[in-house]
């Protein structure tokens, strides 16, 4: 592996069960403790959409877009751990040297379920932390965007952050394991709302949302300004 790594208005409080439409501020002090979980698609299938810029180029994009996010997330206050979630061993070996711990993706057909048995192992190993799932294509990842993130969780319930899109879904957050029930999928913004869970602004979080599934959404977070590993990468392609 190491081959490959070669790195509003306020409305409302956020614990108010009734909030009124609009978006939560973010409450002062420091972000309460999470354990975070990100699930990696082996390299050799993930990001077929990036295929356009060539098969080792998308390859090496998928590694250090996994490096940069968990990279990001360990240097976030209020990340207890990092549990990154593949079935790849070499990539497997990289992201533990990055800081991740790491296990197998016990359910490999059905993200959602994956997730959910990875919350109760992050519960085993750090009790009391609440769960963040993000997904692993968020190269341009600020520490700080967590941080909000974490911090503007609703207390009681599910919180998603939306895709840059709009659509879809990069983040979701639990106070509890017993409470997290990801709805990662097609239109998993809209699922998560039905749902009841708490949408945090995503203005307030701009590297949280910018995932990466084109080439055009590459180009984008290259201009917010990505992470090490995928800059080196990104150089190497004359990006």
């Amino acid at each position: 592996m190491m081959s490959q790594l070669s790195s509003p208005t306020p409305v409302a409080s956020a614990s108010s069960p009734d909030p009124a439409p609009g978006f939560l501020p973010g409450p002062a002090g420091p972000p309460p403790a999470y354990a975070v979980l990100v699930p990696v698609k082996p390299p050799s299938f993930a990001k077929s959409r990036l295929a356009s810029l060539g098969d080792p180029a998308r390859t090496s994009l998928v590694v250090a877009f996994a490096v940069d996010t968990i990279s990001a997330a360990l240097e976030t206050p209020g990340v207890t751990g990092v549990l990154a979630v593949t079935d790849d061993h070499l990539l497997a070996a990289g992201l533990g040297d990055v800081g991740a711990f790491v296990i197998p993706d016990a359910v490999t057909d059905d993200l959602n379920a994956s997730l959910v048995q990875s919350a109760w192992e992050a519960r085993r190993r750090w009790p009391g932390a609440g769960i963040a799932a993000l997904c692993a294509d968020l190269p341009a990842l600020r520490p700080a965007d967590l941080a909000c993130a974490l911090r503007t969780a609703a207390a009681g319930r599910m919180s998603f952050v939306a895709d840059a899109a709009g659509t879809g879904t990069t983040t979701v957050l639990a106070p509890t394991a017993e409470q997290f029930a990801p709805r990662f999928g097609p239109h998993s913004r809209k699922a998560h709302l039905d749902a009841g869970a708490f949408e945090i602004d995503p203005d307030d979080v701009p590297s949280l949302r910018r995932d990466v599934d084109t080439p055009e959404d590459l180009s984008a977070a290259l201009d917010l300004g990505v992470g090490s590993r995928t800059a080196v990468v990104a150089a190497g392609l004359r990006l």
